[in-house]
């Protein structure tokens, strides 16, 4: 039975992941924490690692046949702006200790979660091909955008010279079970919905004027993906689009999930916060042709699941 490593196996992704692949037994499933305390699943064994330490990156890997990397420093919108700089450096340090390490031991292959973060504002589709370098990025989005497209351009050098693949999802915007629903931390989607939720004066308040337009795609769908694209690649490097292929404005995001919640609540809208007007979906069209992917939860679906595991999982301890 082959091992299979998640990185980050205590965040929203990596714990979706890693609770999947216990429960399938398809893997020996191995989990890494370091500042965050290990959760109780049956079929997943913990390490231990800081992954910018090159000796715990060593130990990790050992014995390991694929690598999930869904270990980041992330943080929500307040962060982008107030400290973007949390975004670069350690992000760098760990994938190039990782990546190095799987080439060294020759792994069978890498998972890299990167996103849309580098792509430009756009009404039509995006493709993979569509990020244009010479175009400036939105300056918020300057450091975590070049390092994610740093570490994708990684991917691709340690594929050519080694034997590992290496697989980079440049995924839209993941929502559900596990996510941050805390307000310090939390995405747009995480946060409206403990605002909804817990929301005791019959109103929520939106940062902006609510007109970013998402793409959003539930956390079932990337698991999905990470899973065919495990199997199915044939290639020795390839980076994927990943999303729900139709965007939808804040705006109408939050009406639809105090919709979903069944709660009659105002909206009204802080316009002294920042707004980022930009419109981003993703053309998944090669992740379908050469894996076989589509995305199979619709927005209502997704939402209404979100609500229930919110309820039952976080629920008194947010209001």
């Amino acid at each position: 039975m082959q091992t299979l490593l998640i990185c980050g196996a205590t965040g929203f992704i990596g714990r979706n992941i890693a609770e999947h692949y216990a429960r399938t037994g398809e893997y020996k499933v191995v989990g890494v924490h370091n500042k965050r305390r290990s959760f109780e699943c049956p079929g997943l064994t913990w390490i231990k690692a800081d992954l910018t330490n090159p000796d715990d990156v060593d130990r990790a890997l050992s014995g390991v046949d694929i690598v999930i990397q869904a270990a980041a420093t992330t943080s929500g919108s307040k962060d982008i702006v107030a400290r973007p700089f949390i975004h670069t450096t350690d992000n760098a340090v760990m994938n190039s200790l990782l990546f190095r390490a799987a080439f060294e031991k020759k792994l069978d292959q890498v998972v890299f979660f990167s996103c849309t973060v580098m792509l430009q504002s756009s009404e039509q589709a995006l493709t993979e091909v569509d990020f244009d370098a010479n175009v400036p990025l939105h300056p918020r989005y300057f450091g975590v955008g070049w390092t994610k497209v740093y570490i994708e351009k990684m991917c691709e050098f340690y594929s050519r010279i080694g034997s590992t693949k290496y697989t980079a999802i440049r995924h839209s915007n993941i929502y559900g079970p596990h996510d941050k629903y805390d307000l310090e931390r939390s995405h747009v989607f995480g946060a409206t919905v403990t605002k909804v939720m817990s929301a005791q004066d019959g109103k929520i308040t939106v940062w902006g004027t609510g007109e970013e337009a998402r793409d959003l795609l539930c956390v079932e769908d990337l698991i999905d993906f990470v899973d065919k694209a495990i199997h199915r690649q044939d290639t020795p490097f390839g980076l994927y689009n990943c999303g729900y292929g139709e965007a939808i404005s804040i705006r109408d995001l939050v009406s639809k999930i105090v919709q979903k919640s069944g709660r009659t609540l105002a909206i009204e809208h802080d316009l002294s916060q920042p707004t980022i007007k930009s419109s981003l979906f993703l053309d998944c069209a090669k992740a379908k042709q050469e894996l076989g992917w589509k995305r199979t939860t619709s927005l209502d679906a997704g939402i209404a699941k979100t609500l229930v595991w919110w309820q039952a999982n976080i629920g008194e301890t947010a209001i």
